[in-house]
């Protein structure tokens, strides 16, 4: 399923925080979430005319974007089927917000993983869905990255709300937000695994191959990352042929498994499936 789909538009509000803080609330109370909603709306139809004839869902949870980057966009999923549960279909377009129940609870679609709690960017999925949604959705891919900064009352709203530290609030497309979470990645050193990722995302009937000594070897198909188990031997014949120094070889192999380790903690982040696959000789043709 593409980012933007022909039936719906998928975007995130993108919270940047003050370092070293984090929202004290898990989610806006429903009342706030569905203020926020109805900002949301009149921000996203300034950006793109006729926005205000669809019907949009605001998530009002705030989550990692690692769990809106997820195969199949389970949070927009979510959010998509509550706004076509909503009551009032037949009275054209509606504005939903969802957030904390009146005891302060949070319904299970809106609660975030607390494992991955703490990163400086947290994201507030939202879609719009009806009539004329693919000329917006267009209109909006072409001018959120740039324009899309929130108002002051949305961003305020949000502060409040959340209890939280806010330094920017953003108005993004999933696109956008995969060129960001990339970009971060490749900061990062993970280029070579963004290319399992983004196949996993927006291919994912198709597959890939990682095989780029010394990045672990693994291949991306069928719904899963398979990451090949290297024998000490078959990993010097891989990545260090030349090297006969016992103790930098073993430091040289101790830094692949470590890389193997962090490839597939990123992949489960973005519920990605990984399976490990004893390859003695290294050949790639083990993980087919």
């Amino acid at each position: 399923m593409p980012a933007t789909a022909p039936d719906a538009f998928r975007g995130v509000i993108a919270l940047e925080l003050r370092p070293g803080s984090a929202p004290q609330a898990p989610a806006l109370a429903a009342e706030a979430a569905g203020e926020a909603a109805a900002q949301l709306g009149r921000a996203l139809a300034a950006l793109a005319p006729g926005a205000e004839a669809l019907s949009l869902a605001l998530l009002g949870a705030h989550f990692d974007p690692a769990e809106a980057l997820r195969p199949g966009w389970p949070l927009h999923r979510r959010a998509l089927e509550l706004l076509q549960r909503a009551p009032g279909r037949a009275l054209g377009a509606r504005v939903v917000g969802v957030g904390a129940d009146a005891q302060g609870a949070v319904p299970l679609p809106l609660q975030a993983d607390p494992q991955f709690a703490g990163g400086p960017l947290r994201v507030l999925p939202f879609v719009l869905h009806g009539e004329g949604v693919a000329a917006v959705a267009q209109a909006l891919e072409a001018s959120l990255l740039d324009r899309g900064m929130a108002d002051a009352a949305l961003a305020l709203a949000l502060q409040d709300g959340l209890a939280a530290q806010i330094e920017h609030a953003r108005l993004l497309s999933l696109h956008d937000l995969l060129a960001i979470i990339a970009m971060q990645y490749r900061h990062a050193g993970l280029d070579a695994l963004w290319t399992l990722l983004e196949t996993a995302l927006l291919a994912p009937g198709a597959s890939a191959l990682l095989d780029a000594p010394p990045e672990p070897l693994a291949r991306y198909a069928e719904g899963e990352v398979r990451i090949a188990l290297l024998d000490p031997a078959a990993w010097q014949q891989r990545d260090a042929p030349g090297e006969r120094d016992e103790a930098r070889l073993q430091r040289g192999f101790e830094r692949f498994q470590a890389r193997q380790r962090q490839y597939a903690a990123v992949l489960d982040a973005h519920a990605v499936p990984v399976q490990f696959v004893h390859c003695a000789d290294g050949d790639p043709a083990c993980l087919c």
